[in-house]
């Protein structure tokens, strides 16, 4: 067991973490199961015990990130579930910059541009916006927001979310409260402009 893994995990979580590392070392197109299975310390056959090939390696790798988002997502909206449209709005987006910033190995497997990427791997990866998404239009449904505007604002507060995401992750700005009160300020006022 690696320092700093947790413990029990089984044969496959230890390789989709491994394979999580791998993406991150060295991306898509050089993606090896073999040195995946070599920093698991298993036989280069152990992957293929569990995952048919290497499509489906990455596709579980997707799943596995996208289940943890999740069962983050559920919490923070249960928290907030008798607030208004706006306030679960914030509260979501804040939880999807909280979750880039705290897991970095996540964000850059996510916003990795796979070049010969299938539908899977792009459903897996954009079915994490989909939470924001939907707050997004719940709330402008609430005040009649017209359409073309809600695409704006969709659109804004989209980039305000991966960039503070992406400038948490590469030192741009300190992962603090303090700053994540400057991104919670700046994605309200957003919903206040025309």
């Amino acid at each position: 067991m690696k320092a700093g893994e947790p413990e029990g995990l089984s044969t496959k979580e230890k390789l989709i973490l491994a394979g999580i590392e791998e993406l991150n070392e060295y991306g898509l197109p050089k993606f090896s199961t073999r040195r995946v299975a070599n920093r698991c310390g298993v036989s280069c056959a152990a992957p293929y015990k569990h995952f048919k090939d290497t499509h489906a390696f990455i596709v579980e790798i997707l799943k596995y990130i996208s289940r943890l988002y999740d069962a983050r997502q559920k919490e923070t909206l249960a928290k907030y579930a008798g607030a208004d449209s706006r306030t679960q709005l914030l509260q979501a987006g804040l939880d999807y910059i909280r979750f880039l910033a705290e897991n970095p190995q996540f964000r850059r497997v996510i916003l990795q541009n796979y070049e010969d990427e299938d539908r899977d791997y792009r459903s897996l990866r954009t079915s994490l916006s989909i939470p924001i998404y939907r707050r997004v239009a719940r709330y402008c449904k609430d005040v009649q927001m017209p359409p073309e505007v809600r695409e704006r604002k969709t659109f804004v507060v989209r980039s305000l979310i991966y960039g503070a995401a992406i400038f948490f992750d590469n030192g741009g700005m300190e992962y603090n409260e303090k700053n994540m009160a400057l991104v919670e300020a700046m994605l309200d006022r957003e919903f206040d402009l025309p």
